[in-house]
């Protein structure tokens, strides 16, 4: 089973923290990521953006609408992603808790419904 494990904390420029304070939370994302691809679990991962770089389209009134930033407005914003792939949620539970986010923010463990890929279309991973 696909699961996405969603980090949510706040930035670290809202906190004023430079690279060098990052340097030990990047270092504890490394050994994570090369735990979880030793264990053969790691599909992809990724690490957004500030949220001044994002820009939200809808089309709520039948036409394009594009608005700086995100929608919601909260201390904490997704802030990365990891993609495994485990057995079941209990596996992935005890993936997200190792998760260094969660010592200062929250790790959201959501199952992938369906994926895609060029050539097979959509599928259930």
């Amino acid at each position: 089973m696909r699961y996405c494990l969603l980090m949510h904390y706040q930035e670290a420029g809202e906190l004023g923290l430079t690279n060098e304070d990052m340097a030990p939370a990047m270092e504890a994302f490394r050994a994570y990521a090369d735990d979880l691809s030793k264990a053969g679990v790691l599909i992809t991962t990724e690490v957004l953006q500030p949220v001044a770089a994002t820009t939200t389209v809808t089309a709520r009134n039948g036409k394009p609408e594009i608005q700086d930033g995100p929608f919601a407005d909260t201390k904490e914003r997704l802030g990365g992603i990891f993609v495994i792939e485990v057995d079941n949620l209990d596996e992935a539970l005890r993936w997200a808790q190792r998760n260094p986010a969660n010592d200062w923010g929250s790790v959201e463990i959501r199952p992938v419904a369906l994926t895609y890929a060029a050539g097979r279309g959509w599928y259930q991973p």
